[in-house]
């Protein structure tokens, strides 16, 4: 039997600077209501997140998903669209991301570049177009997932990569 050594890495806390290679990070926002008087303006506002769902008919579902453990082997990066991912159910999951590289067929994460998140489950991430990413990853029997990206991302817009090693999400 080939067993392939697992190689840890740290799990960082979820802030704005030691994300923003990956993507952004999506906060409650107090609101006044509907009809309240409201002085944020999102299409002029540097907080907003930038989407990249253009290249094609965003689509908005939510992925059940059973156990996934902290271990990871491979990565999937989208080169068309950005996606965001958050908990519904206000669980604290795991991602593995690697910064967007060279877009061409055949290209892998960087290896060294590789790092693991813990997400709050009051927030959503937002993963740059090209982000390598493993996950969503967690400890719990089952997850809820809010999953914003395009319609044919899983058919047209689905690159994935095998790692040279197991990594695994360590405290």
């Amino acid at each position: 039997m080939n067993v392939r050594p697992t190689f840890q890495i740290p799990i960082q806390r979820l802030e704005t600077a030691a994300f923003a290679p990956f993507g952004e990070i999506i906060r409650g926002r107090r609101s006044a209501g509907q009809f309240s008087n409201n002085p944020y303006d999102p299409e002029t506002s540097p907080e907003e997140p930038k989407l990249v769902l253009t290249n094609g008919t965003p689509r908005l579902w939510i992925m059940h998903l059973e156990k996934r453990g902290v271990v990871f082997k491979s990565m999937a990066r989208h080169r068309r669209t950005s996606q965001c991912l958050g908990s519904l159910q206000g669980k604290e999951w795991l991602v593995g991301v690697a910064p967007p590289n060279d877009f061409a067929d055949g290209v892998k994460p960087e290896f060294d570049r590789i790092a693991a998140f813990l997400i709050p489950g009051d927030c959503v991430i937002k993963l740059h177009v090209g982000t390598w990413h493993a996950g969503p990853h967690f400890t719990h029997d089952e997850c809820l997932f809010f999953n914003l990206e395009n319609l044919d991302t899983n058919k047209k817009d689905f690159d994935t990569a095998d790692l040279p090693t197991e990594i695994e999400m360590a405290s």
